[in-house]
């Protein structure tokens, strides 16, 4: 009998009506972090890592209420408004750990790092670490100092479509996909029959557009003449020292090398080092990454998702 008191008296309290718990992690907002160094001055630090998309990464096992994981678009243009309405970020240091991404996510990060430097009027620094290579190469144009750690690896400009075509598998299980469509190539790319020759040539305008769009940039950014840029961007990969002797990186050292550079830049001796985390995120060193990432075959799987569903795909990517 003493076990139903507690439930009826709650009933009771609440007017017989049900009772609703919101147990979502709550995101909550940024925190200032000082990392390293002294002064007035800051000298803001972010990360871009990863696979460049404007998709959230959805973990697949979710252990003790871990809160959601922020998409990279959205946190980076919160971190860079923040930065922004604190007169004491004099300079902002972006490391760079990504092999790149979708087209549209690797321009909208260039985008946000270009905009937010001609409004504030501050420096930006490119730090590489393993990869900064096509997308992640794309974006750290928009830094006025790009440098390369001396193991990194970089290059791969160019464009690259992935298409999944299963239709021979449907065919070994008897399996057929038929379309109903307005146009002859309203179904172009999916995975449902082969692509015509028609159709790869469409594909191969769209991709070559996108690659004219990366090498106007490379070119403008890194003050080289049309046709070297071209020359640079056939898809191959570099290391430091070989994309600094093409003029792609202008210097070749570690992320105190970077920081120094920044305080050059930004026109001061001293500096502190911050970063902007959320609560329960572990940001105690400049090497520690901007959030909570998934383990390899979860980010595996969950990159897979992302490349196969929802049709073709351009990507600014090194996809060996």
């Amino acid at each position: 009998m003493r076990r139903l008191v507690l439930p009826l008296l709650a009933v009771a309290l609440t007017g017989c009506s049900l009772i609703s718990l919101d147990l979502t992690p709550r995101i909550r907002p940024l925190e200032e972090q000082v990392v390293e160094g002294s002064g007035r001055a800051k000298i803001l630090l972010t990360d871009v890592s990863g696979f460049l998309s404007d998709e959230g990464v959805t973990p697949i096992l979710t252990v003790g209420g871990a809160p959601p994981r922020v998409p990279l678009l959205v946190r980076v243009r919160e971190e860079l408004k923040k930065a922004a309405a604190d007169p004491d970020v004099r300079a902002l240091v972006v490391r760079v750990n990504s092999p790149g991404g979708t087209v549209t996510a690797s321009d909208i990060l260039f985008r946000e790092l270009t905009t937010w430097k001609r409004e504030t009027g501050r420096p930006v620094v490119a730090v590489m670490l393993d990869v900064a290579a096509s997308g992640g190469y794309y974006l750290a144009l928009a830094a006025d100092t790009i440098v390369a750690h001396p193991t990194s690896v970089t290059g791969s400009i160019g464009v690259i479509l992935l298409s999944v075509n299963a239709e021979g598998l449907l065919q070994k299980l008897g399996v057929s996909a038929a379309a109903i469509k307005s146009g002859e190539r309203k179904d172009m790319g999916s995975p449902f029959r082969a692509l015509t020759d028609e159709e790869r040539k469409i594909f191969q305008s769209v991709i070559d557009d996108f690659h004219r769009q990366f090498v106007a940039k490379l070119a403008e950014r890194r003050r080289l003449a049309p046709d070297a840029a071209r020359a640079l961007a056939d898809g191959r990969i570099y290391t430091a020292e070989q994309a600094r002797g093409l003029g792609l990186v202008d210097l070749v050292g570690y992320m105190p090398d970077a920081l120094e550079a920044a305080r050059r830049a930004a026109g001061v001796e001293e500096a502190r080092v911050v970063v902007y985390h959320r609560p329960r995120e572990y940001r105690a060193t400049y090497y520690a990454r901007a959030d909570a990432q998934p383990g390899a075959v979860e980010s595996a799987l969950a990159q897979l998702a992302t490349l196969a569903g929802a049709g073709p795909k351009f990507l600014y990517l090194w996809w060996p």
